[in-house]
């Protein structure tokens, strides 16, 4: 960060001029804040870029995207790309959605390339190493969800070990075939944990790294994963075409049923989402499909999907149904749904008492909206969830009109504390 105010400082001082902009400042241009044209100047050359490239209204949009091609041997570069975006002087860059459609059409046709050993003049990597990395990532990964905010640096320590063997290692095709599935493992952690800190450029990359290395060991289901997280990082950002878009494209390739129940949940929320009456029917067959994927699905399921569940599919749909009008239906699903829920899952269990607050509130009813609410905050700051607080905010002005009713002012003086 201080590399990056030291730029926009120096890209002033080139023209005589100084600029008051702090961390604070470009904190607040990453929330969401436009910078003025002549600041978006000086952030084009402190990220090396003419200023000529700079289109003031449209921001952040003229920032160049970061998206390195589906082809072979590009799982490394990939990778390297995701782990330099963790830079902080990188938080401008964007992907379009049109670059991730345009990759998950390139995933749906393409064929992965034959896994090759690595240079003869790399250090061997053993079985029993690779076997560590696998069994520690699966631990990490494992963890009681409250525990899991302190794993986000041993995450990323793994990854780069991961990624520093593929392209520096030498190790057969059977040991290259385990370290692309587990770095595509450790690349879909890494992005949901950046994607809940609200850090969707990051997130983005290592999705995206994810995909190459799925790709390369030809792990079908996993790729179609990734693009459907790739999918509901659209549809969070509003961006329902590109979501619609990338999921049609894994589709294609998915194969087991809890992998398309998934998909097909996800498609359904999107289809809704755009609230057209042209895609209600399209989004009620998706979850008609979803609910028989479900009913199909075994316990031979892909790890990254394990967890898909009655529950999910309660809520989901539910979601879906408000969506589309159908309030008191919908109010009912994700009641049930949250109650279906593990214990094992609180940060899940957090977002969905947030939908249940919020199909509360398209009911009129700010008394157990509060209550869902409140509850919803206290377990996402307990587990340090900050998207789930995020929802939370989101909600608090529909709470503005009942700011007399029970629950209502302490939900409000919680949210301020």
């Amino acid at each position: 960060m201080d590399a990056f105010v030291t730029g926009i400082h120096d890209a002033a001082a080139r023209r005589g001029l100084r600029s008051g902009t702090d961390e604070a400042r470009v904190r607040k241009w990453q929330r969401g804040v436009r910078p003025s044209e002549e600041s978006q100047i000086y952030i084009a050359e402190a990220l090396g870029w003419p200023p000529d490239i700079v289109r003031a209204d449209d921001w952040p949009n003229w920032l160049p995207n970061w998206l390195v091609p589906l082809g072979p041997h590009s799982s490394v570069p990939a990778l390297r790309e995701a782990l330099r975006s963790a830079m902080e002087r990188r938080t401008f860059l964007t992907i379009s959605g049109a670059a991730v459609s345009a990759l998950a059409a390139d995933w749906a046709t393409g064929s992965p390339d034959a896994l090759a050993q690595a240079a003869h003049e790399g250090k061997p990597v053993s079985e029993d190493f690779v076997a560590y990395l696998e069994t520690s990532a699966t631990r990490l990964t494992g963890l009681p969800t409250e525990q899991r905010q302190h794993t986000p640096a041993l995450l990323d320590a793994h990854l780069a070990t991961v990624t520093d063997l593929l392209e520096h290692g030498r190790y057969t095709p059977g040991i290259a075939l385990r370290l692309h599935t587990l770095a595509a493992s450790l690349s879909q952690t890494v992005a949901w944990h950046r994607f809940d800190q609200g850090r969707h450029t990051h997130a983005g990359q290592h999705w995206i790294a994810g995909l190459h290395n799925a790709h390369a060991a030809g792990d079908h289901d996993m790729g179609a994963g990734l693009l459907s997280d790739l999918a509901y990082q659209a549809t969070w950002r509003n961006d329902h075409t590109t979501a619609a878009h990338i999921l049609g494209h894994a589709l294609t390739r998915a194969q087991n049923p809890a992998a398309r129940c998934l998909l097909q949940l996800r498609l359904a929320r999107t289809l809704a989402a755009r609230h057209s009456r042209s895609e209600r029917n399209a989004a009620l067959r998706a979850l008609a499909a979803a609910e028989q994927h479900l009913s199909d699905a075994g316990t031979d399921r892909p790890a990254w999907c394990a967890w898909v569940s009655e529950a999910d599919l309660a809520v989901d749909s539910g979601q879906t149904l408000l969506d589309l009008g159908d309030t008191r239906r919908a109010h009912q699903l994700i009641t049930e749904g949250e109650q279906l829920l593990p214990a094992a899952r609180d940060k899940t269990r957090g977002v969905f008492l947030t939908y249940r607050a919020a199909s509360y509130l398209d009911q009129k009813e700010p008394e157990p909206a509060a209550a869902a609410a409140t509850q919803a905050l206290l377990l996402a700051r307990r587990i340090g969830a900050p998207r789930c607080i995020t929802l939370v905010d989101n909600l608090l002005p529909r709470f503005q009109p009942y700011s007399h009713a029970p629950g209502v002012p302490e939900l409000l003086h919680l949210a301020a504390a």
